[in-house]
């Protein structure tokens, strides 16, 4: 098993699932922390990385097309701070972040996981119900219809439908854009036999949002409605997807390992070894960690 600790989360992976909790930490995003615990599956990762800087570093998952609602729904639109796949590293556990990329993509070898796009979701999306607050009124969510309740804030035009009820079958699409600049951003809803161009501000089946904290939130109420309506891939292959691709030939013995994969084998052995001179690992991990190089050689 390899953790990681920090004050912005902790990131553990057993072989299988990577486990992202957030940290308590002031700075830790209102989305992070109202998300909560995440356990990613191993199929559902393209790939990890870690950047070095000289006060902090950050770790950086990158998840198959179409795995997760809330990548989908947010469009590539989350911050930084706000994206739950990335953990900031403090200078002083720089190895450790090294290590479990080695060991995350180590089994995305072993397992021979595909980098193509998933034609199901392998993350659930936020739970429901779900209820937030921002903007110009109110989005809910129960897992069969989205409810959008106005405040005093709310145009004219738009609040005078009165509230919207909208059954989870009708909704065709969904969307959350942040404000950027001095455009506003929104939380908008694609009714079926209903499509319109106005902006969120006019349009009744969509929250406006203004750039303040909570607006993020609404990408969480976008993602528990995504989960649930047709994937996006999901006409484009002729079965669901169920995560890893089964390999296309028995994995090679050790005895039939090249020099190149014995000596990769070997500077990970030192490696750890470093490691756990350092302080860095435990002598439990250093233990796990040298026996499953050792079953490899």
């Amino acid at each position: 098993m390899a953790e990681i600790i920090q004050r912005d989360g902790t990131w553990t992976f057993d072989g299988e699932t990577l486990r992202l909790v957030p940290g308590r930490d002031k700075n830790v995003s209102l989305l992070r922390k109202t998300l909560g615990e995440l356990a990613v599956p191993l199929g559902a990762l393209a790939g990890i990385a870690f950047e070095q800087g000289k006060k902090s570093g950050r770790l950086r998952l990158r998840l198959r097309d179409g795995s997760d609602p809330l990548l989908h729904a947010s469009g590539g639109h989350l911050t930084d701070s706000a994206d739950p796949y990335q953990l900031t590293v403090e200078a002083d556990r720089y190895g450790v972040a090294e290590y479990l990329v080695d060991e995350v993509r180590n089994a995305l070898l072993i397992e021979q996981v595909p980098t193509t796009p998933c034609t199901s979701y392998l993350l659930a999306g936020p739970s429901v119900p779900l209820s937030v607050s921002a903007g110009d009124g109110t989005a809910s969510f129960d897992g069969e219809r989205v409810r959008l309740e106005w405040n005093w804030k709310t145009e004219d035009a738009k609040s005078a439908a009165g509230t919207r009820s909208i059954a989870l079958d009708d909704i065709a699409a969904v969307e959350w854009q942040p404000a950027v600049g001095l455009e506003n951003g929104g939380l908008r809803f694609a009714v079926r036999n209903a499509p319109t161009k106005a902006p969120p501000k006019y349009d009744p089946n969509s929250i406006e949002l203004w750039g303040f904290k909570k607006d993020p939130l609404m990408a969480l109420v976008a993602a528990a409605v995504q989960a649930r309506l047709p994937h996006p891939n999901a006409g484009t292959a002729p079965a669901l997807d169920k995560g890893p691709a089964p390999a296309a030939a028995p994995s090679p013995s050790p005895a039939d390992a090249s020099g190149e994969d014995h000596d990769a084998l070997l500077r990970r052995l030192r490696e750890l070894g470093e490691l756990h001179r350092a302080g860095i690992l435990t002598d439990e991990e250093f233990s796990a960690a040298k026996q499953a190089v050792l079953k490899r050689m």
